[in-house]
Parts: structure tokens; sequence; C-alpha cells
């Protein structure tokens, strides 16, 4: 069993987080500790947080004083709701929440169902529990845990502690959620080296991200937009500001991510796992259709990147095993844009994404709000710059200086 815990400022951000999994009738509350409920239990989220707030005095010197914790139990772990409500109930109690208010969700939107719990991190007189290697001790009790209740240990988990993400669909509705949660589980638990390789990982949940840098209302703007696209990579629907969903999906996140990432992936050797898959593939491949279909037996998927003539200029593998996200050049030359270009141009079929490098002149959302695009026609990202023109002057001029 996995768990994740995360500290902020928002109650009503944790709360609205999970009432809309109970709304969407994909949650429910298994249990609750020093909160009042109406008569029939309906959950209401503004009943919930005057509870909440007698814990939190006027005044208070912990900033970050909500903590969101979320248990994740193997997926062969069948476990009843009374069960997980006893585990997250002994966990809370171990770690030395047991007389604070909380509350237990349980989340049915995927197929491991897990908990959530929300409480708060400071009692009635506005001191702070105790969070020393709070960590290490949640470590201590899910291990405790799992032998108390013949779960699987964590070690033995493949991936589990990953969300089994599912794509956006925008005619479902509430989109912004449902990038919200898929853009966070996907920076929690891949890694990329670039902001071409972050927008290929998302393209697959039909999610397409862009780099704006221009002006609104006046004022110098440099942000991430988000937006919801179909099975064909055409965007639907109004852009959503990576500010209106969190911080750590913004720009300065993003930054953060791909260094340590570049740091991460060197030092566990993450590229081998990928390498070599791509040359088996590569190597017993006639067509691209039939290498596509090889990587994704190997649980990796490729997205190429092609210009109006359909000259590839890019490609890009995500590896969800190891949970990486590599561009060809990478991985050597011989598995660069080129070499498939070369070795595939003629036969390629409409079987797979495409994603094309290029920005509107503004974004319009839709709300009055309207940002001028001072890059049109190109996208940068620190180092990583996606112009075709600008590709080719840089071949000719390294042509010319041999």
């Amino acid at each position: 069993m996995i768990a994740k815990i995360s500290v902020g400022k928002s109650l009503y951000g944790a709360l609205a987080y999970n009432q809309n999994k109970v709304d969407q009738e994909k949650g429910k509350v298994l249990f609750t500790n020093k909160i009042s409920e109406n008569y029939n239990g309906v959950f209401d989220i503004h009943k919930c947080i005057e509870c909440f707030n007698k814990y939190i005095p006027e005044g208070i010197r912990t900033k970050k004083n909500i903590i969101h914790i979320s248990l994740n139990p193997h997926p062969d772990d069948k476990l009843s709701d009374e069960q997980l409500s006893e585990i997250a109930q002994e966990y809370m109690k171990k770690l030395g929440y047991i007389n604070q208010p909380f509350m237990v969700f349980k989340h049915e939107d995927i197929n491991r169902h897990h908990v959530h719990i929300v409480s708060v991190r400071t009692n009635e007189y506005g001191k702070k529990i105790n969070d020393s290697f709070e960590h290490v001790r949640s470590k201590k009790i899910t291990d405790e845990l799992e032998k108390i209740y013949n779960l699987h240990p964590a070690e033995k988990q493949n991936c589990s502690e990953y969300p089994e993400l599912k794509k956006v669909n925008y005619r479902d509705g509430d989109v912004k959620h449902q990038i919200s949660n898929t853009v966070k589980a996907l920076i929690s638990s891949y890694y990329f080296q670039s902001f071409t390789e972050y927008k290929a990982l998302l393209s697959l949940y039909n999610i397409h991200v862009e780099e704006i840098k221009g002006e609104a209302t006046g004022k110098p703007y440099h942000g991430i937009i988000y937006s919801a696209t179909n099975d064909k990579g055409e965007k639907k629907g109004n852009p959503i500001k990576a500010s209106r969903i969190s911080r750590s999906v913004s720009y300065n996140a993003i930054s953060r991510k791909i260094a340590t990432s570049t740091k991460r992936i060197k030092e566990k050797k993450l590229k081998e796992h990928t390498r070599q898959a791509v040359s088996e593939a590569f190597n017993g491949s006639r067509t691209r259709k039939q290498f596509e279909k090889e990587l994704r037996k190997k649980g990796i998927n490729v997205i190429f990147r092609q210009n109006s003539s359909k000259r590839i200029y890019g490609v890009t593998f995500i590896d969800h095993d190891s949970r990486v996200v590599l561009n060809g050049s990478r991985l050597g030359k011989e598995y660069s844009a080129n070499a498939f270009n070369e070795r595939f141009n003629k036969s390629i079929p409409n079987d797979s994404r495409t994603i094309h490098p290029s920005l509107s002149p503004g974004i319009d959302f839709g709300n009055g709000t309207f940002i001028s695009n001072s890059i049109t026609g190109q996208e940068t990202f620190g180092n990583d710059i996606y112009s075709v023109d600008q590709r080719k002057r840089r071949r000719k001029r390294r042509k010319k200086n041999l």
C-alpha cells in the first residue's frame, strides 16, 4: 500500500476535489471524525468547513495547515468499504491525527479503488501536529497495516502507485477538473527533459499544452495554458490557464521537473530500457505501423511529428514501464527523426497522432481575456525549440562549415 502526503493552504480546494467525486457518483464518504453531518448523511462542504475551522484559530503561524493523504492499496487487494475505513482510521491514529477532525473518502473513478483523507495540521489551540519524519513514519505505518490486513507489500507493486489514467473527454464536461487530475498525475509519475517531451506525453491523454509569451491587459505575460482535444489532436473548448489549475502545473513547476528529470534519468540510466526496446522493434519492423505495434507490446507509445508535406521532423517515445519520455535523438542518431523519415517516409499511414508545432497569434480564453503571442510560429521552453524552418537553417549552416 502506498501513502501519499501533501500539504497546502486551501481547505475548500481539498474538500471540493473530493466532493466532485461524490457528486459524479465516482466516490463516497466512508468515515468522518469530529465532523457534524446532517440527518441523512449528505455531504455538505460548507458545514464541514465550519467544523474544520474550529481547529484553525486566527493568527496561527502554520501557513500550510491542510493535510491531504491518499492511501493506495494494490489492485489485487479487494477490500470492503468497512476495511478501507478501518485502515484509514488506524493510519490516522498512528500518524497522530486521531483527535483531529478528518474525513475519509473512497474514490471509485479508476479500477484501483483507493481512499483520500482530509484533515488539518493544527489543533483547536493553534498548536501544530507533530510532523517530524512524517514520511518515514508514514512508510512504517503502511508496512504495519500491510501485515495486519494481509495486503500486498508496496515493494511488490508494479507501478500500482501510479494512477490508471483515462483520456480527457471534453463531452463529459468539467474539463478543468479532468485536465487537472491527469496533468498532476503525469507530472508526478513521469520523467521528461524538454517541453516537447512533456507535450507529447499529454497528447496521449487528449490534452494540448502551450507556452505563452505576450501581453495580457497591457502587462507582460509568461505562462502555460492547457486545452482538451479530441482523438485527432484538435483542440476543443476554451483553453485553461495553468494558474486556474495549480502551481504544480505552472511554467516554473515544469522547469523544475525538467531539471530533476534530467538528473534522475542519468543517475538511474533510465534510457537503457527504452533504447533496447526501440532497437528490437526497429530491427524487426518493415513498416511504421508494424513498428508502432511492436512498441505497444513492450509498453511504449511513439509520437511522430510531421510537417505539411508529411516529412517526419520529430519523434518521441513514452515508456510506461520506466516512466520516461524521450525524444528519439536522445537514444542515438540511428533513432532520430531523420532515420525514421528515411525508413518510413514512403509508407506513412494515418495511424498515430501527429503533432504540429504551431501557435496561434493569440489565445482567447472566452471570458473577455485575450493574450497576444509574441512568438508566433515557434514554441520555446528553456533550450527546447520547435521551429522546422530554424532547424533547416541550422542544418544548412552545419553543411557549409564542413
